[in-house]
């Protein structure tokens, strides 16, 4: 058992003056947060007890009580499930019955949703209630399970990745050893704290000693303001958001040194325009297995190394395997992983654990190669995976709700590229009985979240399959 001190209490301990967290008019040191943080422990303790482990979910929006509540529950020793706000009613059903969750903490917008499933309390709530004195844990094992964040499987069933502190705090050790660390860093996070990146940096911030900018949502000429006025050093985006910082300015602000792009590889035009106004671009190559980044390129490389994703974090091994052997340089193969910050397994999925993992690597489903000098070259995520705007939409899980209208014979999902979002889901449909686009849209409208849903549908005769009678998503677009 590796036990540590809890991150938020050393580092109050340590640097107590220094700046954590700021949102909007809020700053808080840290250690005003982990003083707000064992208070609101002690008032959760009123629905859990810290030696039961407990597992909670939550349901919140990005804000500074969302913040103090993710360290409460650390405190407390409960094991904590970050909910989706894009999802539907039903896909956060799922979550909250499958992750087995005692509590949900919420939002009055969404308090009477998932009561049936399991006790649930607004944060404004828990926060008015009396703080008694009770046992918090002040270390954590990095073998235990700190968060659960679902990500869709190619099959279209959501699975559950436990990821442990140890994952958490070698992934912050990791990325400093790869982007430096200077004692004026201060890194911006406009992504929701339900993703792996946004939910990295609170881990960064702790193990660092550094200042987390958080922004409700991602608003260009706020973050731009925010940035100029705070010196922000570091940025965490998908392509949509560099897309839209580039486009609005003449060059990049001065005291960005680093802008960390994840959600897949961004185009030439892109990295040119970013090179043009000196935008200190890192692309990166991750997942929410991999407790974010796992390989890097630093921006040296942006355009001399087009499309790859870099070199593995230092503590960080890469293999490009086929047919179980190790490929050659520029051979295609599966990218396989290895590292201190790979997950611990599936929540209470051992067969979906066990076809993951192979001698200690895990095997990302993604395709891709190294070249002669090691740089990752990725291929296709996840075989059909669409990344939309930074987000993951598994073709699988849309064609299962298409499939589910009775109209619906078949159906196949591919992504089309979108100015905006990178890529949008279009479906493919051969109809069993008449329906019209509109109402298949309704249709998914009960069933997915606004993200998911087709951004187009075409009617079709048939859909391409192979010998075997398995669709073949990459020749859908044909049919166009």
């Amino acid at each position: 058992m590796q036990v540590q001190p809890n991150w938020l209490k050393q580092r109050s301990e340590l640097t107590p003056d220094r700046t954590a967290i700021i949102f909007a008019n809020e700053h808080l040191t840290f250690f005003e947060l982990n003083q707000k943080a064992r208070n609101m422990a002690f008032q959760l303790q009123t629905f859990i007890r810290a030696a039961e482990r407990n597992t909670i979910a939550i349901l919140l929006e990005n804000h500074i009580e969302t913040v103090i509540f993710i360290h409460a529950c650390f405190l407390s020793g409960c094991k904590l499930v970050l909910l989706n706000t894009r999802l539907t009613k039903a896909e956060r059903d799922f979550q909250i019955k499958n992750s087995q969750a005692s509590l949900l903490v919420t939002e009055e917008k969404w308090l009477e949703d998932h009561r049936q499933n399991c006790e649930t309390v607004l944060l404004s709530h828990l926060k008015s209630l009396k703080a008694d004195d009770g046992d918090l844990l002040f270390e954590i094992d990095l073998a235990e399970t700190a968060t659960i964040m679902y990500t869709s499987g190619t099959t279209g069933s959501p699975k559950g990745v436990e990821q442990t502190f140890g994952n958490h705090y070698f992934s912050a050790v990791s990325s400093a050893l790869n982007l430096g660390l200077s004692d004026h860093d201060k890194w911006l996070i406009a992504l929701p704290l339900f993703h792996i990146s946004g939910l990295s940096a609170l881990f960064k911030s702790v193990i660092y000693g550094m200042p987390v900018i958080l922004h409700k949502r991602f608003e260009t000429e706020e973050i731009n303001r925010s940035i100029n006025e705070h010196r922000v050093t570091m940025i965490s985006v998908v392509q949509t958001m560099l897309t839209q910082l580039v486009q609005s300015v003449n060059r990049s602000p001065e005291s960005l040194r680093c802008v960390l792009l994840g959600g897949g590889p961004a185009p030439l035009k892109l990295l040119e325009d970013s090179k043009q106004k000196d935008f200190p671009v890192y692309q990166s190559y991750g997942m929410t297995e991999t407790s974010s980044q796992i390989v890097t390129l630093p921006p040296e490389y942006s355009l001399a190394k087009l499309g790859s994703a870099g070199k593995p974090l230092f503590s960080c091994e890469i293999k490009i395997m086929k047919d179980g052997k190790p490929c050659e340089p520029n051979e295609h193969g599966e990218i396989t992983v290895k590292g201190p910050n790979v997950m611990k397994s599936y929540f209470h999925n051992q067969k979906a654990t066990e076809q993951s993992f192979q001698n200690g690597w895990f095997l990302t489903g993604d395709m891709g190669y190294l070249d002669d000098e090691g740089f990752l070259y990725v291929l296709d995520r996840r075989s059909d995976l669409i990344i939309s705007g930074g987000e993951n939409i598994y073709p699988a899980e849309v064609e299962a709700v298409l499939l589910a209208h009775p109209s619906v014979k078949e159906a196949g999902v591919t992504g089309t590229e979108d100015d905006r979002w990178g890529k949008v889901p279009c479906a493919f449909i051969v109809r069993r009985s008449w329906i019209n686009e509109e109402e298949l849209l309704e249709h998914c409208k009960k069933k997915l979240a606004k993200y998911k849903i087709p951004k187009q549908i075409y009617f079709v005769d048939e859909l391409p399959r192979n010998a075997s009678n398995k669709l073949l998503r990459n020749k859908l677009k044909n049919l166009l």
